[in-house]
Parts: structure tokens; C-alpha cells; sequence
């Protein structure tokens, strides 16, 4: 017990009581690529103790300059990171409309989505929108101080998020809901990224989370 104490420590100390709720928080995540990889993080250092991931995607080279965990060549990204995080739980799984559909994710306090495939984010949007935080596109952008945490119909320079948005009028949800996004203007057309960024937004992800924990909200 002292072994655990001392390990968040410094949590304890700038938490104080509420602590014990962030210990007690029950996470599932979408996606542990650039943004998900790093919001695991964050919550397995802060003290989060059920945390559950879900990806079906094995490391490859082009991971490597922005994901945890990338240097396992050809593994899976969920059995690895449980490797790199014991106690995690894992699901590898592809995450795709359907699965969404037919998914009971209720028993969760949070649903930490880094998604990067429309249809299943709309999926969850309209399924799980209380319990949801929402991560729009971190690629092609280099200036984490334009991160956001906005209404979603607020968003700007986000061609995915504009997406998002036309399918969820198109599907008549008009809900308030939030997202992480960044109003910079994307520097390219290709799949660019930089962890400056897309790291940005996982932690604000882990950020959010811990709020939430801690409001019960």
C-alpha cells in the first residue's frame, strides 16, 4: 500500500479528497492511436484504476513519430500497451458503426472517443452524447496553443468535423455537445502530424476526463 501511496503522491497532494474519485473512475477508450495512446497515459499516471481500451490496429512504421507504444513493430496495439500498462483492460476490436450500434457501453462513467472514422462517431455521438469526450481532428496542424474545447457546431478549419456535423443534422440530432478540436488552419492535404498536437489532445482528453471525474458530470 505505501508503494501505491507514494506512486501518487503528488496527485494526492494537488487533488486532495477528490482523489478518490478520480481512483474510482470507470474509462473506456476508443481508439489508443496519437490521441488515445497519450490520454491512456494520463489517466493510468493520475490514478484511474478501471480503464479499458478498444483498437483493432497493429503498429507500423508511419506510427512511430506520435504513438506510445509504436516501437513494437507488428503487435497489437491494445495487447501491447497492456504490456506497458499492467491492470488495463483491453478489447481488440474494430470500432465500426455496427459495433457501436450493438455495443452496451453504459456501465462506464466516461467514453473517451478518439475515433477517426465518421460513421461510427456519429454512431456514438447520437448513442452516448452525455457521457462522451470527443476528440475532431488532431493531423496536419503544428500549434497546440489553438486547442478548444468548443460546441461542436462551433468548430472551424476541421474538414472531418464538418463532417461529423452534416451527418448529425442530416440525422436530426441537435444536441449540445462538445468537442476537442483546433482552430488552426490544417498546413497540408496529407496525412502529416506532429505529437506536439496530436499528444496536445489526448492529454486535454485526459484533462477533461479528470474534471468530469471529479464534478460527477
Amino acid at each position: 500500500m505505501e508503494e501505491i501511496n507514494k506512486k501518487f503522491e503528488r496527485c494526492q497532494m494537488l487533488f486532495g479528497e477528490n482523489f478518490l474519485k478520480i481512483q474510482k473512475g470507470k474509462i473506456i477508450i476508443l481508439g489508443v492511436g496519437g490521441v488515445g495512446g497519450h490520454a491512456l497515459d494520463c489517466l493510468y499516471r493520475s490514478g484511474v484504476s478501471d480503464i479499458t481500451i478498444v483498437d483493432f490496429d497493429r503498429y507500423d512504421l508511419t506510427n512511430q513519430n506520435r504513438q506510445i507504444g509504436s516501437d513494437a513493430l507488428e503487435q497489437y496495439k491494445v495487447e501491447h500497451l497492456q504490456t506497458i500498462y499492467p491492470g488495463i483492460k483491453i478489447i481488440n476490436q474494430r470500432i465500426d458503426e455496427n459495433w457501436i450500434k450493438d455495443t452496451d457501453l453504459s456501465q462506464y462513467d466516461l467514453i473517451l472517443d478518439a475515433i477517426d472514422d465518421i460513421k461510427p462517431k456519429v454512431e456514438l455521438i447520437k448513442k452516448y452524447y452525455k457521457k462522451i469526450i470527443s476528440s475532431g481532428g488532431s493531423a496536419k496542424k503544428t500549434d497546440p496553443t489553438k486547442i478548444e474545447y468548443i460546441s461542436l457546431w462551433k468548430t472551424i478549419n476541421d474538414p472531418f468535423l464538418r463532417k461529423i456535423r452534416t451527418m448529425l443534422k442530416k440525422d436530426k440530432f441537435d444536441k449540445s455537445f462538445k468537442v476537442i478540436f483546433s482552430s488552426e488552419v490544417p498546413k497540408t492535404v496529407s496525412k502529416g502530424s506532429f505529437i506536439g498536437v496530436t499528444g496536445s489532445f489526448g492529454l486535454t482528453m485526459c484533462s477533461i476526463a479528470i474534471d468530469r471525474l471529479i464534478k460527477k458530470i
